[in-house]
């Protein structure tokens, strides 16, 4: 076999496929060449390569000017079909509008933001996209496929170990505090490590950070009378109303669970880390306009709450390193825990 001899045949040059639109349209070299913003004498140049290349002088001079071949007849309608696939390739995707979609959003949240976060997030829709339908999944283990496939549009929360392929965006910090009851019978206006350590507790067995709690006492080899362990914060501030126990958990979660339960907030005694509420997405949507304009959404409604604008950073890999629109990118599979701080 001759080298070469299945080599597909070299790909027409975008300018020589326009150079034949604007003959065919024009029957004018100079004609095309104010089309295509070239002088008249490289546009003789392309004219050249064109013949060669398709093996036809294609458009000959007579009186009225250049008459197209039999074959330029022929082509004309290949051209002209491959020009416009090549411009929708490159044409912006049509501008997304609240007004009229009818797009489901599926969004990963833990329960607490059920009561936080989805009441302030879904009026908002309800205002500026009364059309959209929302559903509310779980963030667990499989929150990560569920965005990469398309599954979910978007996580809310504090997510520790998602691999390369996310973006991030900063919403707001949280730190720790403790429910009790109104009328506890030995707690008042604070709460001691003593005291902290003396009391009966509530232990939530997930949710947001919750590792971070367990690594403090740990640390601080501080140690919980549990009574009651809850496997979300369903039914907590009804708990809480009604006994001696005391429970600790995110600020945020903790206080809109007090104003609505009349219960009292006091600062943890144990020092335990923040953390950083944020929203996480698949690079594979990143530019999508829909999944966008759900993102920006998100960020005005809560990055409010810390005053804060934080840019989206991208979760590709060790070392972090700035790009377009302030983006990070994490360039090791098996980054460090980030998000939170002591």
């Amino acid at each position: 076999m001759n080298p070469g001899t299945d080599a597909p045949p070299a790909l027409l040059d975008l300018r020589l496929l326009q150079l034949f639109d604007q003959l065919y349209r024009t029957r004018s070299v100079s004609r095309a060449a104010e089309q295509l913003g070239q002088a008249q004498p490289t546009v003789s140049i392309w004219l050249g390569r064109l013949r060669r290349e398709i093996g036809d002088p294609l458009f000959v001079r007579v009186a009225t000017g250049m008459e197209p071949t039999p074959r330029a007849e022929a082509l004309i309608g290949t051209v002209r079909s491959a020009l416009a696939m090549l411009q929708r390739l490159t044409a912006r995707e049509d501008a997304f509008d609240p007004k009229t979609s009818k797009r489901r959003f599926c969004i990963c949240m833990t329960d607490a933001s059920h009561m936080t976060l989805l009441p302030q997030l879904l009026g908002r829709l309800r205002a500026i996209a009364p059309g959209m339908r929302l559903e509310a999944a779980l963030i667990n283990a499989d929150t990560g496929r569920a965005l990469r496939d398309g599954e979910a549009d978007l996580a809310l929360g504090f997510i520790q170990d998602l691999e390369a392929g996310f973006y991030q965006r900063s919403l707001y910090p949280q730190d720790w505090v403790c429910l009790a009851n109104s009328d506890h019978p030995r707690i008042g206006t604070r709460l001691s490590l003593s005291a902290y350590s003396a009391e009966a507790h509530i232990a939530i067995a997930a949710g947001t950070g919750h590792r971070l709690l367990d690594e403090a006492l740990a640390a601080h080899r501080v140690e919980r009378r549990v009574m009651l362990e809850l496997p979300g914060f369903l039914g907590l501030a009804a708990v809480v109303s009604a006994t001696d126990l005391i429970a600790t958990l995110p600020r945020h979660t903790g206080e809109t669970l007090a104003a609505a339960a009349g219960l009292r907030v006091l600062p943890c005694p144990v020092p335990i880390c923040s953390f950083t509420v944020r929203q996480y997405w698949h690079a594979r949507y990143h530019h999508d306009p829909s999944n966008r304009w759900l993102r920006g959404v998100c960020a005005t409604l809560f990055q409010l709450r810390s005053g804060r604008a934080d840019k989206a950073v991208s979760i590709a890999g060790s070392e972090e390193s700035k790009g377009s629109g302030g983006e990070l990118r994490l360039r090791s599979p098996n980054q460090p825990k980030r998000g939170n701080r002591c």
